[in-house]
């Protein structure tokens, strides 16, 4: 194939012309960044070799440990904290725990193996206050820069990116509140986590205040972060009264969606649910799904820039950084019973 072909079809890929190619393989000035990198891109797309004096030096690996991938928030966190990664010239090496496979200590060692400059955790063992967190101090002893997302120890001297898991079970249920529902459930993963704790307070405040309801023990089902927990759990709920049903993730919310409609209940006719995330294609669900929005663009910006400016010689911080989420009301949530007064 000759060169001016070659020319032509990135330029066509790039939509850009075939001097503003030429001018960035020879390293010519006057050609915008996001000009530049999108020749690149066009190149790499094309199963190009990038010319030797155009490979970008990385200037550095960083481990970014996640749960299964079956919960569609996970990639998309991934993927805002690899984009930001890259964009700072990192080189990012996905490690992703699967269900009876490696454990995280064991992806931590082969990171740490491969000469890692820092380690992102996403909602790993540090949400889990049963397990140790002598792993996490051993990296930070050796002086290992690493950001823990979703989770919380005051025992790791480290920075945290949460979201506000109290303030986004209080959405939940002042959304529900305000349609008139008063039995309202909630449905929760496993107890020992740190983001089920602060949903369940925030549960339990907004439920005294909002409707004078102290004793809600009863309306808290607590299973597994699934379509299959969020089911059990709503059966659970359902069983108790409840016509709105505040979930943990998007799943459990599908899952709580399927357990009404099992029950001839219509959603929201009958019953209202909400989720927590907003996961991608969860605004597509039928009915599409109210929830409460993680903010992961900017928790993953904020993980990066705390990481980085750590593996640039800033001392670690013991801090929590804390994001705002927020209540996307789409169909799944309508008016509460109608009682005769």
């Amino acid at each position: 194939m000759n060169g001016h072909a070659r020319l032509a079809d990135i330029a066509a890929q790039a939509g850009v012309s075939e001097a503003t190619v030429s001018r960035v393989l020879n390293g010519k000035p006057g050609v915008s960044a996001g000009t530049r990198q999108a020749v690149m891109t066009a190149l790499d797309l094309m199963g190009y070799e990038r010319p030797p004096r155009l490979r970008q030096r990385s200037n550095g690996l960083i481990g970014l440990v996640t749960p299964e991938l079956d919960n569609p928030i996970f990639p998309a966190f991934a993927q805002a904290i690899e984009k930001a990664l890259t964009q700072h010239g990192y080189t990012p090496v996905l490690c992703t725990q699967l269900p009876g496979g490696a454990p995280e200590d064991e992806f931590t060692e082969l990171l740490v193996d491969r000469g890692v400059s820092g380690i992102v955790f996403v909602s790993g063992l540090h949400a889990d206050t049963t397990a140790r967190m002598d792993r996490y101090t051993r990296l930070t002893d050796r002086g290992l820069p690493i950001v823990l997302v979703d989770g919380y120890s005051e025992h790791i001297d480290a920075p945290f990116i949460s979201p506000d898991d109290r303030l986004a079970a209080r959405l939940a249920v002042q959304h529900l509140a305000d349609l008139g529902h008063e039995r309202i459930g909630l449905a929760i993963g496993p107890r020992r986590f740190v983001p089920v704790i602060r949903k369940i307070e925030g549960y339990k405040q907004a439920m005294a205040r909002l409707l004078g309801a102290t004793d809600v023990d009863d309306l808290i089902a607590s299973s597994l972060f699934s379509v299959e927990g969020g089911q059990a759990a709503a059966t659970q709920l359902l069983a108790a009264g409840c016509t709105g049903i505040v979930c943990a993730s998007d799943l459990m919310a599908l899952g709580a969606i399927r357990a009404c409609r099992q029950k001839g209940l219509a959603v929201p006719g009958d019953v209202s649910v909400v989720g927590f995330d907003d996961s991608p294609l969860i605004a597509f669900t039928d009915p599409p799904l109210t929830t409460v929005r993680k903010p992961i663009g900017a928790m993953a910006t904020a993980a990066v820039q705390t990481l980085l400016e750590e593996v640039n010689g800033a001392p670690a911080k013991h801090v929590e950084l804390i994001f705002q989420p927020e209540l996307v009301v789409r169909g799944s949530t309508g008016s509460g019973p109608l009682v005769n007064r």
